[in-house]
């Protein structure tokens, strides 16, 4: 017996067909959304990566938290003002100097605020005024140096000769000693002190050599042969 073909259901078929043209379609239009999105966040991404690549070639600063901004604004106003007492410092205008270091020694820059009330203590000690005398060996160092940038010397040999006895051996000591008696024309005993500040730590060689308050020693043929010279 011969079997009937089997109809073909030609409307479901087309249902179906369309059916899955629209699953198809709706798979491409999702995908096609995804994409899309996708490549706005990566447009979004590349265009803040090429602002700051455009920023980093111009020289412009990088963006930073407004508190960091306001605190280095502070810190540069601090250094000009100690710049402008330390002026006045050299000058002798001590109570013009010593009104600025006051003021900087509360600053909320502390690098700053150190020094400031170093030199606080030596504006009170040329007015007569009774101030707190340093205890430390840093403390005299620092007073040592200060009374150095200002041409004290006999004052700053004072202050670091105290530093050296309670600190010894330190080579910072012994190179503030050198550019003291060299500047007061000490030969003997800036040379003494700089071979041993060279002997602590050798890049003090290479400081020497630049330093303008070594000027004076530059013809000695001591004085080059200890740059020359191997520290020991």
């Amino acid at each position: 017996m011969i079997r009937p073909k089997r109809k073909v259901r030609v409307a479901g078929l087309h249902r179906r067909q369309r059916l899955r043209a629209r699953r198809a379609s709706v798979r491409s239009n999702n995908g096609s959304s995804r994409r899309a999105r996708a490549g706005l966040r990566t447009s979004r991404g590349l265009s803040r990566r090429r602002a700051a690549v455009r920023a980093k070639r111009s020289g412009a600063p990088a963006q930073e938290p407004a508190e960091r901004q306001q605190a280095h604004l502070q810190y540069l106003a601090a250094v000009k003002n100690f710049e402008v007492g330390l002026r006045h410092l050299q000058k002798q205008n001590y109570e013009k100097s010593r009104e600025i270091f006051e003021k900087l020694a509360s600053s909320a820059a502390d690098e700053v605020a150190n020094r400031a009330r170093t030199y606080l203590r030596m504006c009170e000690r040329k007015l007569g005024r009774a101030g707190s005398l340093p205890k430390t060996a840093a403390e005299y160092y620092d007073l040592g140096v200060a009374q150095l940038n200002a041409r004290n010397l006999d004052s700053a040999i004072e202050h670091l000769s105290k530093a050296d006895r309670l600190g010894p051996n330190q080579d910072h000591v012994q190179y503030a000693l050198a550019a003291a008696h060299t500047l007061l024309g000490n030969v003997e005993a800036a040379l003494g002190h700089l071979k041993s500040a060279i002997a602590l730590r050798r890049a003090n060689r290479f400081l020497a050599c630049k330093d303008e308050d070594f000027q004076s020693l530059v013809d000695d043929p001591r004085f080059r042969r200890l740059l020359r010279s191997e520290a020991t």
